[in-house]
């Protein structure tokens, strides 16, 4: 099984470097700014930060592809890139409100979230890394698997459709103020 790819292994190596690189200056820069509410300017000024490096980055990508294929190569996997960095982009809003949600269900601290939402971060990237690795390898050794990620498809599908969750239910239990009164 072969899959047509433009990069090279030492493309793979640097881009992962590099968002290493950024995670730890994320890192730094939350212990250096200490725990604090993030205000709606730094939150905009810091997406402003991540989604101009985005760009520069597809600049890049669309640079090194005309210099080592072709121009058409560059155009057609620049633009692919950047669709896909909208898509992911637009889609990365609803988990904002996912946030929001979880928030003020654990009763995080304004103050605490950016620390919180950092780690959970590096925690879905490390998972996500380790599941499609495994996965790729599965699927190179066992083309039949794809039956088995195709029935743990649908036999997720049928969760949600399973009986309502008792409302008055309460997890983690505790007497946080905008817990429910019959989880007080």
């Amino acid at each position: 099984m072969t899959i047509e790819s433009t990069g090279t292994p030492a493309l793979y190596l640097a881009f992962t470097a590099i968002v290493i690189a950024l995670l730890a200056l994320d890192f730094v820069v939350l212990k250096v700014q200490g725990t604090h509410q993030v205000s709606l300017k730094e939150a905009a000024g810091w997406s402003l930060v991540w989604i101009a490096l985005a760009l520069a980055f597809g600049g890049w990508f669309w640079w090194y592809l005309d210099a080592h294929y072709s121009r058409q190569v560059a155009n057609e996997k620049a633009l692919e890139y950047v669709t896909g960095y909208l898509i992911e982009k637009s889609l990365a809003v609803d988990n904002v409100f996912v946030w929001i949600t979880l928030f003020n269900f654990f009763a995080i601290p304004a103050a605490l979230q950016k620390r919180v939402l950092l780690y959970g971060v590096l925690g879905a990237i490390v998972m996500r890394a380790v599941l499609i690795y495994v996965g790729a390898l599965l699927l190179a050794a066992f083309h039949w698997i794809l039956y088995v990620f195709g029935l743990l498809l649908l036999v997720s599908l049928q969760a949600p459709a399973g009986p309502p969750a008792s409302t008055t239910t309460c997890w983690p239990p505790c007497a946080r103020p905008s817990a429910p009164p019959a989880c007080r």
